[in-house]
């Protein structure tokens, strides 16, 4: 097995990206889940911006309970796209993109949170100490099962900004469950990190010539059918 190279990205401060006079609706209309990618690099700095716009997502209690591995070995790739159901993208994407959430709540993790902010707030106060305790009280008492669905929930809601950051920028992205966590897991090492993947998002560009969905129209229900209005 091949040395696995991957970028957790910390980096701060970055440069924030100008997204003025680009309209959001429109981007979201633009995007889809692309089936074929035509195997061109998307530039680090638009990777970096997604990755930041990944970093401000939200999160439960602010505890962002997952770490993003970016991969852009092509060896990876190619051993990753059998157990994803030989997913083409999986290889043919610039960068490919493992969510993989805490395998359970902890107090060390919490408490690393907890510390984190009051060193860069540069504060600590009785009422955000309370509920500290409030969630050391509660969750590293649950079922880790339990506690890791919670975390891949909030992975998710990163997901979902990675995929906006990307279409503001007019690159394609594939999010993907079709694949076998626990092979992942296994390949990349990450449950000895206390790890387990819940999605993957392939970040490329769109193969025109061999996407059979890039010309086909976006279908969702209408806003009356998904939407329930009580006032």
């Amino acid at each position: 097995m091949p040395t696995v190279v991957t970028e957790i990205y910390t980096k701060q401060p970055m440069v924030r990206p100008k997204l003025n006079n680009m309209k959001l609706l429109d981007k979201l209309k633009w995007r889809y889940a692309t089936k074929a990618m035509n195997g061109k690099n998307v530039s680090q700095a638009k990777i970096d911006k997604i990755i930041e716009a990944v970093s401000l997502a939200p999160s439960s209690s602010g505890l962002q309970p997952y770490e993003i591995i970016v991969i852009t070995n092509q060896e990876v790739k190619d051993k990753i796209r059998p157990i994803a159901w030989n997913q083409s993208v999986i290889s043919d994407c610039s960068h490919l993109l493992v969510f993989a959430a805490w395998d359970t709540y902890t107090a060390e993790r919490i408490n690393i949170v907890f510390d984190l902010t009051n060193k860069i707030r540069d504060l600590k106060n009785e009422g955000w100490e309370n509920y500290r305790k409030l969630l050391l009280d509660t969750y590293p008492q649950k079922d880790a099962e339990e506690n890791f669905n919670h975390a891949a929930k909030q992975a998710y809601i990163a997901l979902a900004i990675a995929i906006t950051a990307a279409a503001l920028q007019d690159i394609d992205s594939t999010p993907m469950e079709g694949f076998d966590a626990e092979a992942v897991d296994n390949y990349l090492g990450l449950r000895e990190k206390g790890l387990r993947s819940c999605v993957i998002l392939a970040i490329g560009y769109r193969d025109v010539e061999n996407d059979w969905l890039v010309n086909l129209k976006k279908v969702r229900k209408s806003i009356e059918d998904l939407v329930t209005i009580m006032d």
